[in-house]
């Protein structure tokens, strides 16, 4: 189950890099992810939280710009793998299982990037304009973050 879990909180990293981040701190530091005693720690403290709520909430108003490069080509991409492993692992690490959170992690965010791609482009010319379909995805990627460190708990 847990494994399970890093691998959807990689997915909606490939959604939201930094709302995955966000949901992660902020899981952690309102108990649901225990990572009192692991390396993940830091993530629990009020500064990180901080950050990367900030962090979070810049990246949803900056998708809406046009000038936005996609989420496929090389750096964005490899951003999520990497997003997605962290916060993979910090999953694991509620359980000793760092490596394996930081696997399924990375490999959500491969899902996740292609596939909310593919969704956003479908939500896209369902609706006849992007804004609509960055909404809802918006909108999952919150929903969907915290209900998974939630579940964590």
């Amino acid at each position: 189950m847990l494994y399970l879990l890093a691998l959807m909180i990689g997915v909606v990293t490939g959604l939201r890099v930094g709302t995955a981040l966000a949901v992660t701190a902020w899981g952690a530091w309102l108990g649901w992810l225990p990572v009192a005693n692991t390396w993940a720690s830091f993530m629990g403290h009020w500064i990180a939280v901080g950050i990367f709520t900030v962090l979070g909430i810049v990246e949803l108003i900056a998708d809406q710009l046009p000038s936005t490069p996609s989420r496929k080509v090389p750096p964005q991409f490899g951003t999520r793998v990497v997003v997605g492993a962290f916060c993979g692992a910090v999953i694991g690490a509620t359980a000793g299982a760092t490596i394996g959170g930081l696997i399924a992690g990375a490999v959500g965010a491969v899902i996740g990037t292609l596939g909310g791609a593919e969704a956003r482009a479908r939500l896209t010319a369902a609706f006849g304009k992007d804004p609509p379909a960055a909404f809802i995805e918006d909108a999952v990627a919150i929903v969907g973050g915290l209900l998974i460190v939630a579940a964590v708990a």
